[in-house]
């Protein structure tokens, strides 16, 4: 059975099996939860209280998800193409869907040295 995020406001809850969040995107107080199948969910929390909660509920040795410069968080799993020049970073299942997103070349230089270290 998948592990269980939950992230909640005064106002909002949101209950998502960790291997279907695809990546989590920041717009100042507000983050964006972008799933596997093709929903999105918009929280007024700031992507910093995102990455702690994501923190406080996997497990030690689950590092599936990755703070990728100031703005992203990706799930690992889904990784299939970084091109730090072009500042592009592709996330795909390999069959249902494909999500392109930027990050700076530094943090996709980052990435890429990380992935290619077994890490």
């Amino acid at each position: 059975m998948s592990k269980v995020l939950l992230f909640f406001t005064s106002t909002e809850l949101i209950r998502v099996p960790a291997d279907a969040v695809v990546f989590v995107t920041a717009d100042g107080n507000y983050s964006a939860i972008t799933m596997a199948d093709g929903s999105d969910y918009v929280l007024t929390l700031q992507l910093g209280q995102i990455e702690k909660r994501i923190s406080e509920m996997v497990h030690n040795g689950d590092n599936r998800f990755i703070r990728i410069g100031k703005s992203l968080i990706i799930n690992r799993e889904f990784i299939t193409f970084v091109n730090p020049s072009r500042q592009k970073l592709t996330l795909s299942d390999g069959r249902s869907f494909r999500h392109e997103v930027s990050a700076s070349r530094e943090a996709l230089k980052a990435l890429k040295e990380l992935i290619e270290k077994g890490g």
